[in-house]
Order: C-alpha cells, then sequence, then structure tokens
C-alpha cells in the first residue's frame, strides 16, 4: 500500500487535483454565462427584426469560424492590449469558454425552438395568449427539453476545451501536469493520471445524459 501510495501516478495528484478545482470552476462559470449569451443571441437568430438576426449571425459564424486557442489568445493579449488592461487570466479563460459555448448554445436553442410543432404557437395563440406568452409557457418548455441532451454535450466539450488554457499558464488540469512532469521528469505517469480524471468526468456524464435522453424520450 505505501509503495502505491509513493509511486509516481500517485505523487501528482495533490497538483492535478488542484488544477481539477480551476477546471470545474472555469467549465461552470464559463458555460453559466455562455448558456445566457446562448439564449439571448439563440432568440437573436429567431428574430425577424434583420439588424438583430444580422449581428446574432456575425457572431455564431465568427466563434465557429475560428480555433478557440485562438480565440483565448485575443481575448488575453489582443484584448488587454486594445483596452489597455491587465485582464486577469481565469476571467480571460471564463470569458473565452462563454463567448465559444454561447455560440455553439445559440444554435442549440434555435435548433431546439425550431423543432416544436409550428402549431404550438398558432394553439397558444387562439386560446389568448400574447406570442410572449406562447413562447413562455408553451415553446420554451418544450423546446429546453429537447435542449438537455446536447447542452450536456456541450458541458464535456468545455470541459475538455479548458485543457488549452495552459497556453496563457492558467492552473488547470494541464498546467499543473505540464508543470510537475517538468521537474520530476515522469509526463507518462502524470498524463496518464490527467486523462483518467478526465474520464471520470466525462463517462459518468454521457452515460447520465443518455439516461435522460431515454427518460425524456427525445
Amino acid at each position: 500500500m505505501e509503495a502505491f501510495l509513493n509511486s509516481d501516478y500517485i505523487k501528482p495528484m495533490p497538483f492535478l487535483l488542484e488544477g481539477l478545482v480551476y477546471t470545474l470552476l472555469i467549465t461552470f462559470a464559463g458555460l453559466f454565462f455562455g448558456f445566457i449569451i446562448g439564449a439571448i443571441t439563440g432568440f437573436g437568430r429567431l428574430s425577424k427584426n434583420k439588424f438583430i438576426y444580422g449581428l446574432s449571425s456575425v457572431y455564431v459564424e465568427i466563434i465557429r469560424g475560428t480555433p478557440l486557442l485562438a480565440q483565448i489568445l485575443f481575448i488575453y493579449f489582443g484584448l488587454s492590449q486594445l483596452l489597455d488592461i491587465n485582464m486577469h487570466k481565469l476571467v480571460a479563460a471564463i470569458l473565452a469558454i462563454a463567448l465559444n459555448a454561447g455560440a455553439y448554445i445559440a444554435e442549440i436553442v434555435r435548433g431546439a425552438v425550431h423543432s416544436v410543432d409550428k402549431g404550438q404557437m398558432e394553439a397558444g395563440r387562439s386560446i389568448g395568449l400574447t406570442k410572449t406568452q406562447t413562447m413562455r409557457y408553451i415553446i420554451w418548455p418544450q423546446a429546453f427539453k429537447r435542449m438537455i441532451p446536447p447542452l450536456g454535450n456541450q458541458f464535456v466539450i468545455s470541459l475538455k476545451d479548458t485543457s488549452l488554457f495552459s497556453a496563457i499558464a492558467v492552473g488547470e488540469m494541464v498546467y499543473q501536469a505540464k508543470t510537475y512532469y517538468a521537474s520530476t521528469f515522469t509526463p507518462f505517469e502524470t498524463l496518464t493520471m490527467v486523462c483518467l480524471l478526465y474520464l471520470l468526468i466525462t463517462i459518468p456524464t454521457s452515460l447520465y445524459l443518455r439516461r435522460i435522453e431515454r427518460k425524456l424520450d427525445v
């Protein structure tokens, strides 16, 4: 037992668990703001107002058409220079995840709302509800049900994307691993544990999402 605890696989765990805290913090905070951005943008993509639709579409296409790593570097270095501020690395990381995930969540929202039968809107209007009330009480609950599985997938994607923040020295798991094995010369053992920690989060999440998907029958 003592030999196992002193093995090169276990020794980096305190550093990796510290990094895991940052990984989860960035993921949850980024997706919280990302959902807000995505919901607003998603409805913007459904708007009949050409300006709102165009602005939402430009944002989505820019984010989806550029690599996340380029977005991270642009936010941390480019915006800091443009705004003449010293942006905190953690703020830059959360902002990058929020903006990136927001574009994909916008498409999830748009697709979910579109998937609801158009007759539902007509039914709501026929019983005296306004368009806003129909969207709130009839369309949105059905659309949100359809959004749960893809939103879960976006969580898994964003969780793995946090590994890119090692490029700006945010102390998430990959950065902690690189720092550790640079001085101990144990990259195989350290990175094996990093992969296992990711899998311990992503596999149960994926299984749970499948269960929800079957339960909701979507």
